[in-house]
């Protein structure tokens, strides 16, 4: 029988988590984000907040900024202890630095490097910081030495909130075009480093709303310099909503794919959260994966990475399309080796 958790002991964990981040990073946080990352109503954070300041004699402050509200404690050289790092929270930090090398780039991978090294002296002692306990396996990742400066140009518009002008270049596109936008996040999908945010507009010229917001690959990103035009993050803005409705970071209608898996592809899928409502349903041999998805390339190369084990049943349009797209596979083969393919004549 599963151990009922005492909800005292969670509140207080939430207490001392809260108290702990807002004192030592002095950082301004929604409302909404300290919900979403203690788990709770926004409700439970307003009485957390009370039962601080209640506790202790520092003030915890608040402002409301359009719709939202900010919290956060004033960082004072009389409240600010010495922050002692335990292993287990040293060891964290340098599994996220390894994990994340491939996307650092090295100038700024060092950063991170000397960050952890300068935290080893905080350890008890007799503590071992092991360095070595972590890696990466990086075939097939994407250098971003060359797009060090660009990323930080991006992350000052992002913190300045000031426009950015971008050359960019699309993975297929013959020329480089030059626009600017609002930068409002950074993030990783699958090894590659991308910038999400709103076209600006340009004075004296015409303003198009696009239907989807732009995201950038950041490789692909030629040049980069932020220009004096300022900008308000939108009030609506939820990046969750946007990029995380489903599989794929494409943005298309959002439509329900479904596939049949056996062997690994279903064991291998069984491991995975494809998106936040997906559905595994087990008939006898076949593993049936139901999830929502907005990008249709992107299925189709989940499926044909899935081989023999893997039949898309939905949707009907792209069955059709991945039948044209074996078949065209078949004929490329064929025409390599002078043979004709099975079934053709």
């Amino acid at each position: 029988m599963q151990k009922r958790q005492n909800p005292d002991r969670s509140y207080g964990e939430k207490l001392l988590t809260l108290f702990a981040k807002l004192l030592f990073t002095g950082q301004h946080y929604s409302l909404s984000d300290l919900a979403k990352s203690l788990q709770c109503s926004k409700q439970t954070v307003l009485r957390l907040v009370d039962d601080i300041t209640l506790a202790y004699e520092i003030p915890v402050r608040d402002e409301m900024r359009g719709n939202r509200k900010y919290i956060w404690i004033e960082r004072r050289r009389e409240i600010e202890p010495s922050a002692l790092l335990s292993t287990s929270e040293l060891r964290t930090l340098q599994m996220c630095q390894a994990f994340t090398q491939h996307l650092l780039g090295p100038k700024t991978y060092q950063e991170a490097v000397r960050a952890v090294e300068k935290s080893c002296h905080h350890l008890l002692p007799r503590e071992e910081a092991g360095e070595s306990t972590f890696g990466m396996v990086q075939g097939g990742t994407i250098d971003y030495g060359g797009h060090e400066e660009i990323l930080k140009t991006i992350l000052k518009g992002l913190d300045e909130r000031r426009v950015c002008k971008v050359k960019y270049r699309r993975l297929m596109g013959e020329k480089s075009k030059t626009f600017s936008i609002k930068p409002l996040k950074i993030f990783a999908h699958h090894g590659s480093v991308y910038i999400h945010g709103r076209l600006a507009r340009v004075p004296g010229e015409p303003y198009r709303t696009p239907k989807y917001d732009p995201f950038l690959a950041l490789q692909r990103i030629e040049h980069a310099e932020l220009i004096e035009t300022p900008f308000r993050r939108p009030k609506n803005y939820d990046f969750d909503k946007v990029m995380n409705r489903g599989f794929g970071i494409f943005a298309q209608n959002r439509f329900r794919a479904v596939l049949e898996l056996t062997g690994w592809a279903a064991a291998f899928a069984r491991e995975r959260q494809w998106s936040p409502d997906q559905s595994i349903e087990e008939l006898g041999k076949v593993t049936r994966l139901s999830f929502w998805s907005t990008s249709e390339p992107e299925v189709l190369s989940l499926a044909l990475s899935f081989g023999t084990e893997a039949r898309l049943i939905e949707p009907k349009s792209l069955v059709g399309e991945l039948k044209e797209q074996l078949g065209e596979m078949v004929d490329t083969y064929a025409k390599r080796d002078g043979s004709l393919p099975r079934g053709r004549s």
